[in-house]
């Protein structure tokens, strides 16, 4: 059965775009003009994925409240936010919320359609068997690559798919640092300083969450980020 994506954008001819896109691929596409109509709509059955727009018509932090809504619902529910909007502050307010991407809409159809296709992937891994080979142990942590599953003392740690490649780069090589040239390779995303800073910054407040103590992902100033062993 065909995958289902909702896309919320109050501008009709953008949405277009997008669905004939997405439909070229395979994938079943609902449309939502507004934040009310999504709403009603995800009350009888949720998506596979959601692509949001931040404001929706008048409604200028729609997007936001939809993510919310959506993330306390499913958390596991791919969300990416593609949007006009690129400032900073919506940049970090979106992935604090939850979001899995955080897209403009001057990035390219095939950059966009890879990044479904990725968070597609994760969920595929997921519902795999998980498999001993492909866990990685730093002391206390546990990422397990074939089913994109991280646990820190035990306790499971819901990243997004970009938050994943960027904690596993790290904790790949402890002590070495990472630039953040390095780490959007291993995410395979195209970010400024600031975005990348923002997801160091979600990761730890994830992992302090579990432990109040957490210190082991530093920062080297002007250089980037390491993962630190414990002493």
């Amino acid at each position: 059965m065909a995958r289902t994506i909702a896309i919320v954008e109050d501008e009709q001819a953008i949405a277009d775009n997008y669905r004939d896109a997405l439909t070229r691929l395979g994938y079943r596409v609902n449309h939502y003009l507004d934040r009310p109509s999504a709403t009603a709509a995800f009350s009888q059955a949720l998506p596979d994925l959601a692509i949001i727009d931040v404001g929706l018509g008048d409604d200028v932090e729609g997007g936001f409240e939809l993510c919310r809504e959506l993330r306390s619902r499913a958390p596991e529910l791919p969300i990416v936010f593609l949007t006009a909007r690129s400032d900073e502050f919506d940049v970090i307010s979106g992935l604090r919320l939850g979001a899995d991407d955080y897209l403009t809409k001057d990035i390219g159809q095939a950059h966009m359609l890879a990044r479904i296709n990725a968070l597609f992937r994760r969920v595929d891994a997921l519902r795999q068997p998980a498999r001993a080979d492909d866990t990685l142990t730093r002391g206390e942590l546990r990422i397990n690559t074939s089913r994109m599953s991280v646990h820190w003392q035990e306790q499971p740690v819901d990243l997004t798919v970009t938050e994943f490649w960027i904690l596993h780069s790290l904790a790949q090589h402890p002590g070495h640092v990472k630039n953040r040239q390095q780490l959007m390779d291993a995410a395979n995303v195209v970010l400024d300083d600031n975005t990348i800073t923002s997801h160091i910054k979600r990761i730890r407040r994830k992992f302090s969450q579990h432990d109040s103590d957490f210190d082991r992902i530093q920062t080297a100033y002007g250089m980037g980020y390491r993962w630190r062993e414990a002493p």
